[in-house]
């Protein structure tokens, strides 16, 4: 694996503004000024941040009127939720193996 690789969209994930905006579309689709409003940055940043986040497939966007509506995309957050679910499982093991072996090696 290759340390600058993003590993199931957890790469956007790492800034706090775009976990915020994921966190408010989790409650309800909304608009880029609705999401701006509960941030302390502006409409542009919020759109930038829209773009990464739609890029790595987490956000998806529906034109309505003259404005756009994001939500999140659940197949996206579906294969994260596995991919950390998996993450979690090989921790748990590995934890377990050092457990194991501690136990193993005492008198």
């Amino acid at each position: 694996m290759v340390a600058d690789e993003d590993v199931g969209g957890l790469g956007p994930l790492g800034d706090g503004t775009r976990r915020a905006i994921v966190l408010s579309l989790a409650e309800a689709p909304k608009a880029v000024g609705e999401l701006a409003a509960g941030l302390p940055v502006s409409r542009p940043a919020v759109s930038q941040h829209l773009k990464v986040l739609k890029d790595a497939g987490l956000v998806s966007e529906e034109p309505q009127g003259t404005r756009r509506i994001y939500r999140l995309n659940p197949a996206a957050l579906v294969a994260l939720r596995d991919q950390l679910d998996t993450f979690w499982s090989r921790a748990l093991s590995g934890f377990e193996g050092l457990i194991d072996t501690n136990e193993q090696e005492r008198p």
